[in-house]
């Protein structure tokens, strides 16, 4: 066993040793690639979804150096008949090839990193086969070794953009890797005889090189479009369910921390952090920040128009659209917001949504995150525009509605087109967005059943939070007093049953009809 050359399957077992989640059904979707002209996988995904996790499971099955069957006994991949015969007839049959770009980056300089693969790789392939003729080139040393094992090359390449990413500085470096990669994958005539297949992972969609793939031969299943990988993307909500009730966990807290990925329909948790929740039994923030990616705080400052709009609405629960064409596919081409957006989705600090095309940040964890990057922006903008959040939230906790009614008419009169003034859904994006940074004391929710209807926005203090909740009704052609009254009359605080502090009810009113330059909004606050 090697480094590069059939590392064996001392990962996987490590992996099967700890908290474990089956997704050995992915191992089928290769299979069906093996010997096609599918056979080459490319699958992005964010940081922390598990992604050297899939590599070292496909290396402990293709390797065959090594015995894998009793790490992958009991699994779906050995156990569903439907698997049965692609199961056996590829199990620890092929020589792997496996790179863990990270790693390489770590042991060389990056003007040598390809020099550096191609050298191991020989090395190894000399030790295991000497009787192989080493060619002038890294190609045809490889079908050398084809030719004389009677074996093709399964090749796995994990955290594959990281010379890209790592290297976003000097594009020659990028350049030079994926001449590299060129040089293996877009090979007409050597590409078929070297590679039964290829499967590389990371978290950047195939490197564009101007209007085209610098790879294009690869099948692309990212973030945006998982296709048939969308399970494998993450923990499904019923594979966290059933981690919750083995390790007697709040899967109530699970969902609210850590889900919010939708792909193709199917409920998709951060599996990283899942798992430190059942190992510490704590609910927090698991996102550090690595290498892999310039920190959050230096892509939402970018100085592009609606960026700080855009920020604000998406932590006050808005969906934003979004358009994901054009993205380069790198961390430095950036042409407007959408780009911006689009490197997010890719990172995991947003969800996407595909039917909609919106984008929203998913869950309690992100938005912490997003809310404690926010207040260090430089942008005089953003910091207008937390500071006036700040300040409605402080003004209606001290039930000042005369500062609420006019800070809530600011916001309607800015952030809103006259089309949807008088939209309940641009209504309740108004509430969001002028609430924005509630994340320092709350937590919101949304249609809340309750009584007889349902509360369009309740704000509930966080635990040690010396707050008020709130329950806000915003209404047209309406008085103040009229919000409350429809606030008490569906019995909304019912939604709170169990919480023992004080509530504000906070009903906000004005006419549709437009008297003079602007529509006059007005408040009142009861606490109960």
């Amino acid at each position: 066993m090697g480094n590069y050359l059939n590392p064996g399957n001392s990962g996987f077992a490590a992996i099967r040793n700890s908290i474990y989640v089956d997704k050995s059904g992915m191992i089928d979707l290769i299979n069906r690639t093996i010997d096609t002209a599918e056979k080459l996988t490319c699958v992005s995904r964010p940081r922390r979804f598990g992604k050297s996790f899939a590599a070292k499971m496909l290396c402990a099955y293709y390797d065959r150096s090594c015995d894998s069957a009793a790490l992958f006994e009991d699994l779906e991949i050995a156990t569903e008949r439907r698997y049965a015969e692609s199961y056996r007839r590829h199990l620890n049959r092929y020589d792997v090839i496996y790179l863990d770009m990270t790693a390489v980056i770590g042991e060389t300089s990056y003007d040598d990193i390809v020099p550096y693969i191609k050298r191991n790789i020989i090395h190894e392939l000399k030790e295991n086969y000497p009787e192989v003729k080493t060619a002038e080139g890294f190609v045809p040393t490889l079908a050398n070794t084809v030719q004389a094992t009677g074996t093709k090359f399964i090749m796995i390449i994990d955290e594959w953009d990281a010379p890209v990413r790592e290297g976003r500085d000097n594009p020659e470096i990028g350049r030079v890797y994926l001449e590299f990669l060129r040089a293996l994958f877009k090979n007409s005539g050597a590409t078929d005889k070297i590679f039964a297949a290829v499967y590389i992972t990371g978290i950047l969609p195939v490197k564009k090189d101007g209007s085209q793939s610098a790879i294009s031969d690869f099948r692309e299943f990212t973030i945006v479009n998982p296709r048939e990988f969308a399970e494998y993307a993450g923990f499904t909500e019923g594979e966290v369910s059933e981690l919750c009730r083995e390790r007697d966990c709040d899967f109530s807290m699970m969902k609210q921390w850590y889900d919010g990925y939708t792909l193709n329909g199917i409920s998709v948790y951060n599996p990283n952090a899942v798992m430190e929740a059942l190992r510490s039994c704590e609910f927090a923030s698991y996102w550090t920040e690595t290498s892999a990616s310039k920190s959050l705080m230096e892509y939402i400052s970018l100085d592009f128009d609606g960026m700080s709009k855009t920020i604000a609405e998406l932590l006050g629960g808005v969906e934003v659209p979004v358009d994901t064409n054009g993205f380069a596919n790198d961390l430095v081409t950036f042409r407007d917001r959408d780009d911006v957006l689009t490197l997010l989705i890719h990172l995991g600090y947003l969800a996407y949504e595909k039917e909609t095309k919106t984008v929203r940040i998913p869950n309690e964890e992100i938005r912490l995150e997003f809310a404690k990057t926010v207040r260090r922006v430089k942008r005089d903008e953003t910091i207008r525009r937390v500071r006036e959040s700040d300040q409605l939230i402080a003004d209606t906790i001290q039930e000042n509605a005369e500062a609420v009614a006019a800070q809530i008419e600011k916001i309607h009169a800015e952030e809103t087109a006259p089309l949807f003034y008088n939209h309940e859904q641009a209504l309740r994006s108004v509430i969001k967005l002028a609430y924005f940074s509630y994340k320092d004391y709350y937590l919101k929710f949304e249609e809340l059943p309750s009584g007889d209807g349902y509360a369009d926005i309740v704000y509930l203090p966080k635990k040690l939070s010396p707050v008020p909740a709130l329950v806000i009704e915003l209404k047209w052609n309406r008085s103040a007093e009229g919000a409350i009254a429809q606030i008490k009359d569906r019995r909304y605080p019912a939604a709170l049953e169990g919480y023992g502090g004080d509530i504000l009810l906070v009903g906000i009113a004005y006419d549709k009809e437009e008297r003079g330059a602007k529509r006059k909004h007005t408040c009142v606050i009861e606490r109960v």
